[in-house]
């Protein structure tokens, strides 16, 4: 029997057969009708942030966490143009999200009426798809493509602008089952003459590499799974991208650690010599790349993507594979050991080998000091002290999260969120909060930047409304620091605008918005701090002094070689101490 009701019930009631439980939003004239049917049912939790961008980052910070599609519900006008960042956020980085936003009424689009924005236009460039509702009866089955497309494939952002009047219009409702996505059926299996060929160069390989990125953790835990039993097996060397932590276990017998502009140096050097690149997942980004005509020189190149586009977009390679990665991966598997799980065993151990050498260079060594934090050691005592905890990790954007990304380990997928195609400062925080919603007894710990954390800061409110315990750590360098480390390398010490000369007293400010806030400025007070912050029962903003001018190493410069890298001032074969720290 086919349901008649209102537009805004539709909406609500779509959301409910799509299996959301939490809706990130701020509401607004344009969205009123729907925000009365929310109030009226109890099944679907909304959490009301205090910015729009707050939204779609905290979304997202759901998405990666869950592998759920987040959802967003923002009014017309500045609501949908706030989202802007979020959306661009998410493709860039392919998160499943959902977004509504309110328009003005149909009869009013194109009058400039209060409010109106041409949310359609203005966000193409920046989902995977979006619609714009005119009609009533189309609502539902409008949002369920958009589901659809949000998670199959490659994930990313949709959205579906709906006017005020086809919020208050009858009509039919649309079950899931009969909405009609047909249109868009992305292959999930690879070619198994591909697939085949790639068997076939990693039998024979000397100096094989796994290349993983995030499309590994979007495929889901079975991908990440596959990935580790057949390296295991094989003996091959896995790397990752920033957006692929986790993939691999950071305690795997052959994890080298992540590659790329603030990769280490054995991943890279690795990427730079071998000679049979797997890229997994990844798409071979300008951060991981570095020179183009240099890139992994020497190597015969297999990629596998859902994404055909990705495809040869960048890096020419030998064996493409479009395919689900988790597909693939399985097919693989089962190749490699009906021919008998051939490897070369004595060439993978000179190049295992050779991989220890450069990992005895121990790239991430750093002078520490007992007088003031440095921030690789405020890293370094994170992680000891919260690895055994149900642990969840955010960033904002900058040397912080290169820093977090070599000194903080993952043992599995979906416990790293942060911004890595489009590096937005602001993300960290609200990504937190929709991490601790989805995840309400875990340790979530957002690794910031002073700079980057008042971009959201306004977020606290939203965490201290619904109690989240999330633990804001802030690096305060009183520096853009990675902006600054720029200038020091590359623009002759010319310090143009990268510091704030009226930061606030984040310990007063926590307590202002009813927190608690813990100072820290001597290395000796540093554990107990950590812990305070850790058994304390609410959100925190942990104000952390450190060095203000340590430079993010190794890094690669723009426009050079993987094999061309500025390494720290401690880098030395014999560095002394478990962590790598030289003591002055």
């Amino acid at each position: 029997m086919k349901r008649q009701m209102t537009g805004a019930k539709m909406i609500v009631q779509a959301l409910k057969d799509q299996g959301v439980d939490t809706i990130f939003g701020y509401p607004g004239g344009a969205v009123l009708p729907i925000y009365d049917e929310i109030f009226q049912q109890n099944d679907i939790r909304h959490i009301l942030v205090r910015h729009e961008q707050g939204a779609v980052h905290a979304a997202e910070g759901y998405a990666r966490s869950t592998g759920k599609p987040g959802v967003v519900l923002v009014t017309s006008g500045p609501g949908a143009t706030n989202a802007v960042t979020g959306l661009t956020d998410a493709l860039l980085d392919s998160i499943p999200l959902v977004v509504l936003t309110g328009q003005v009424p149909t009869f009013m689009i194109g009058t400039d009426g209060f409010q109106e924005a041409d949310t359609v236009g203005i966000t193409r460039p920046c989902t995977k798809h979006n619609w714009l509702v005119k009609e009533t009866d189309k609502l539902a089955e409008t949002i369920h493509q958009a589901f659809h497309v949000a998670t199959e494939g490659r994930p990313g952002p949709t959205l579906v602008d709906i006017p005020k009047d086809v919020q208050f219009a009858k009509g039919t409702y649309t079950e899931p089952k009969t909405a009609n996505v047909a249109n868009y059926q992305p292959s999930m299996k690879g070619d198994v003459e591909a697939i085949t060929a790639m068997v076939e160069l990693l039998e024979t390989a000397e100096r094989p590499i796994f290349y993983t990125g995030g499309g590994v953790i979007n495929s889901g835990p079975a991908a990440s799974q596959l990935l580790c039993e057949w390296a295991d097996a094989a003996n091959v060397p896995v790397t990752s991208t920033l957006m692929g932590l986790g993939a691999y276990p950071a305690s795997g017998k052959n994890w080298i650690g992540m590659l790329g502009m603030h990769g280490l140096y054995e991943a890279n050097m690795a990427m730079h010599d071998c000679d049979v690149m797997i890229n997994i997942g990844a798409r071979f980004d300008d951060r991981i790349t570095g020179r183009l005509d240099a890139f992994s020189p020497k190597s015969t190149k297999v990629h596998i993507d859902i994404d055909a586009s990705s495809i040869n977009k960048v890096i020419h390679v030998n064996v493409p594979i479009i395919g689900d990665v988790g597909h693939v991966l399985e097919d693989a598997l089962k190749i490699w050991k009906a021919r008998g799980r051939k490897t070369n065993a004595e060439a993978l151990s000179k190049w295992h080998a050779q991989i220890d050498e450069w990992r005895a260079r121990r790239c991430l060594s750093y002078i520490n000091s007992d007088k003031i934090i440095k921030p690789q050691y405020a890293l370094q005592r994170l992680e000891a002290l919260t690895k055994k905890y149900d642990r969840y990790i955010t960033t904002e954007v900058g040397q912080h999260q290169m820093w977090a990304a070599q000194f903080l380990g993952f043992e599995a997928p979906n416990r790293w969120m942060t911004s890595g195609g489009l590096g937005t400062m602001g993300y960290g925080f609200p990504a937190s909060i929709g991490v601790q919603v989805a995840h309400p007894d875990a340790l979530v710990i957002n690794v910031a930047g002073e700079a980057s954390w008042l971009m959201n800061m306004q977020e606290m409110g939203t965490a201290a409304q619904y109690r989240l315990p999330v633990k804001q750590f802030i690096l305060n360098n009183e520096r853009l620091g990675m902006v600054r480390q720029w200038q020091e390398l590359l623009h002759g010490e010319r310090y143009s605008h990268s510091w704030s000369e009226s930061l606030p007293d984040f310990v007063k400010l926590a307590e202002a918005f009813g927190a608690k806030g813990i100072l820290c400025t001597d290395p000796a007070d540093l554990d107990d701090a950590i812990m305070e912050m850790i058994e304390y029962d609410g959100p925190v903003i942990f104000d952390c002094l450190v060095e203000k001018h340590e430079n993010c190493f190794p890094m690669i410069p723009s426009g050079k070689a993987h094999n061309d890298m500025i390494m720290g001032e401690a880098d030395t074969s014999d560095a002394i101490g478990d962590t790598g720290a030289v003591l002055v």
